[in-house]
C-alpha cells in the first residue's frame, strides 16, 4: 500500500476521458470565429484559380509555337539550331504530366517552371534572331505571331504575379497562430512558390529533323 506521500497514478477511466476531452475540444476550438477554416477554403480556391490562369496562358504559348516555327522555317538559311532548341523545349514544357498534387510538390513544380523558362528562353532567342532576316520582319503572319507571343509572355508575367501573391496570403495564414492550429488540424500545408529553373535536371530533348527545303 503506497505511503500517504506517494502521489497515486490517476485511475485509467481518469485518462481516457482526459484524452476524450481533448479530442473532442480540439475540432470544436477550429470551429469558433477567428479560426480562419473559412479564410482557408476561400484563399485554396484563389490559389486555385491563380494557378489555372498561369497554366492557361502557358498553353497560349506552346499553340503559338508550331505556326512561328513552321513561318520562321520557310526563310533561307534560317538557324537550324535555333529553331531545334525551340522545338525541344516545346516538347519538354508539354511532356510534363500536371497534376492537382503538382501544387504541393516544391520538385515537381520546380521541374515544371524549369521546362517553362526554358521555352521562354529559346522563343526569345528565336525573335532575335529573326531581326537579322528583313525579309522575315517583313512578313505579316511572322508579325502578327510576334505580336500574339509578346502578349501572352505579358499575360503569364501578370498570372504567375498574381500566384505568387495567393500563395504568399495562403502560407500566411497557415504559419499564423492561431489559424496556424487549424492548419495542422486539417492538414493545410503552406505551398511551394516558384523555384528558379534547373534546366541540368530536364529530360534528353527529343530528336528533331528538318525536312531539306524545296529547290
Amino acid at each position: 500500500m503506497p505511503s500517504p506521500s506517494t502521489p497515486a497514478h490517476p485511475p485509467r477511466g481518469t485518462t481516457r476521458r482526459r484524452w476524450l476531452t481533448l479530442a473532442l475540444a480540439v475540432p470544436g476550438a477550429v470551429t469558433l470565429p477567428g479560426c480562419g477554416y473559412n479564410e482557408f477554403q476561400r484563399l485554396d480556391e484563389e490559389v486555385r484559380a491563380a494557378w489555372a490562369e498561369v497554366l492557361n496562358q502557358y498553353q497560349r504559348r506552346a499553340d503559338l509555337v508550331p505556326n512561328l516555327v513552321a513561318t520562321v522555317q520557310g526563310e533561307a538559311h534560317f538557324e537550324r539550331e535555333t529553331l531545334t532548341r525551340v522545338i525541344e523545349a516545346r516538347a519538354r514544357a508539354t511532356a510534363i504530366q500536371v497534376t492537382p498534387e503538382m501544387l504541393q510538390d516544391p520538385q515537381a513544380l520546380q521541374r515544371f517552371q524549369a521546362a517553362q523558362g526554358e521555352l521562354g528562353s529559346a522563343l526569345s532567342r528565336l525573335l532575335a534572331v529573326a531581326e537579322q532576316y528583313p525579309s522575315l520582319k517583313a512578313n505579316q503572319g511572322f508579325a502578327d505571331l510576334r505580336v500574339q507571343l509578346e502578349g501572352t509572355e505579358n499575360r503569364i508575367a501578370v498570372a504567375r504575379n498574381r500566384y505568387i501573391q495567393a500563395v504568399q496570403r495562403y502560407n500566411t495564414l497557415a504559419r499564423s497562430f492561431p489559424t496556424n492550429l487549424t492548419a495542422m488540424v486539417f492538414g493545410y500545408a503552406p505551398k511551394p512558390g516558384f523555384a528558379p529553373a534547373d534546366e541540368a535536371s530536364l529530360a534528353v530533348p527529343p530528336k528533331v529533323e528538318f525536312p531539306a527545303p524545296s529547290r
